[in-house]
């Protein structure tokens, strides 16, 4: 699927660029008034209208490879998202709880103050 899309996105830049000197070589509608006083293009390759004709007709073909491309490519992305590829959450390892810390260890950690036990009163302080 991957190389089916790698090449469907060639073919798409491609036509791009493509269409996009294709519309920069094409006259104007204003060039045809210039052609009318003696620098037309009666002597050009596909004739007096042939190349302007080509030109429009390559570049309609050029817009709808563009437009499949761009259709195809919008089905294959939507495809694969939808597929279950599993997701991180699902593939996150189980963390088990933090044991419990009793006094004894407590107190051996540095900054930790010793702990009473649960079921003693406090002390009173000596007067």
């Amino acid at each position: 699927m991957s190389v089916l899309m790698t090449l469907i996105l060639v073919v798409q830049m491609l036509s791009a660029l493509a269409m996009i000197g294709l519309v920069l070589v094409q006259h104007g509608k204003g060039a045809d008034m210039g052609a009318a006083f003696g620098s037309g293009s009666s002597g050009s390759l596909f004739g007096a209208t042939g190349g302007a004709n080509f030109l429009s007709r390559t570049t309609a073909v050029l817009a709808a490879v563009f437009f499949a491309c761009t259709l195809l490519l919008a089905y294959f992305g939507n495809t694969r998202a939808q597929q279950p590829s599993g997701s991180v959450l699902e593939n996150a390892a189980v963390t088990a709880p933090a044991p419990a810390v009793d006094n004894s260890t407590a107190a051996q950690i540095p900054g930790n103050a010793p702990v009473a036990p649960q079921g003693s009163a406090p002390a009173v302080p000596a007067k």
